[in-house]
């Protein structure tokens, strides 16, 4: 596979055409696949580079990076870059940070410099400093993501959302606050957390598989019995027994896209499948036509679909 069209697609900019060609070429064999990822990562690693540069040429920056994987691929995956200042609130010392953002339908995974390892979900942005100070290992997300939080007793490992945070020592969890739609839930795996509004006014404990959910600033907390949901790390959309209209939802979340559903006969559906992350959305409309009757229409200027 051409690395300009494997770039084309992580930057989100691919034809469908070429989406449908790394989708077949990924699942020709898991050698493919384990390319596609170790791809990923070094486009990862280039972007922050090159979230530094302030050339106003990009198609001339796009070259440059094709000509760094060449000669510095080494250097590049283990560079570390500020491309951010902001102060942390127990200091007036600025310090470094750096931006990942995931482009809709795609995922990431990076390591922090504590060695915490963190999946990116679609449309997810998280921003962490070079490294972290003698107190807290702090970061931003906006977006849903996983952490296997790196054990250290010493420094409390913090993720700050628009609608609350999470604290947790050494464990593994979920966290999905998108601000766009002002959720904040946290599903924890293994370990113990401590989650809290941004206000501070509501705050509780998890233990292993328990979920917390704020809504009108007051936790709920749920039993997980199913962790299909959480199958996003692999690569897959996973629903059981979901209702339609949930479907969709979740299809605005990892694809970017405004889906109008105006036939009211498909909320009576409930659909168990899977589909992969680089499927795309058309992919994935025409297998549930498969079950459920239903045609479907964009609107490319308005990026709206419309359920009919």
């Amino acid at each position: 596979m051409k690395k300009e069209i494997l770039y084309k697609f992580f930057e989100g900019l691919a034809s469908r055409e070429e989406e449908q060609q790394i989708r077949n070429w990924m699942e020709a064999s898991p050698e493919n696949e384990q390319t596609l990822y170790k791809e990923r990562k070094l486009f990862d690693a280039i972007t922050l580079l090159a979230q530094t540069s302030r050339k106003k040429n990009s198609s001339r920056q796009r070259n440059r990076v094709m000509e760094w994987l060449k000669i510095a691929a080494v250097v590049l995956v283990t560079a570390g870059v500020g491309a951010l200042y902001m102060n942390y609130r127990e200091s007036s010392v600025s310090v470094a940070m750096q931006s990942v953002t995931v482009p809709a339908g795609q995922r990431v995974n990076i390591s922090l410099p504590d060695g915490t390892n963190v999946w990116l979900n679609a449309r997810s942005e998280l921003r962490y400093p070079v490294s972290f100070n003698q107190k807290e290992r702090r970061l931003y997300l906006d977006g849903e993501a996983y952490f296997e939080v790196k054990e250290d007793k010493e420094k409390p490992f913090i993720v700050s959302a628009n609608q609350g945070s999470v604290e947790a020592l050494g464990t593994a969890f979920n966290l999905e606050a998108y601000s766009e739609k002002g959720s904040f839930s946290t599903t924890l795996m293994n370990g113990r957390v401590r989650v809290s509004s941004s206000d501070g006014k509501e705050a509780t404990y998890l233990s292993p598989d328990s979920k917390a959910v704020l809504k009108d600033n007051k936790f709920t907390i749920e039993k997980v019995d199913d962790y299909t949901e959480y199958r996003w790390i692999e690569g897959l959309i996973c629903f059981r027994n979901e209702p339609f209209t949930e479907i969709m939802k979740s299809f605005e979340k990892y694809y970017g896209a405004t889906i109008e559903v105006q036939n009211q006969e498909v909320q009576k559906y409930t659909y168990t499948g899977k589909f992969r992350h680089t499927d795309g959305l058309d992919y994935a409309l025409r297998v549930l036509q498969r079950d459920i009757h239903f045609t479907f229409s964009r609107d490319d200027e308005n990026h709206i679909i419309y359920i009919e």
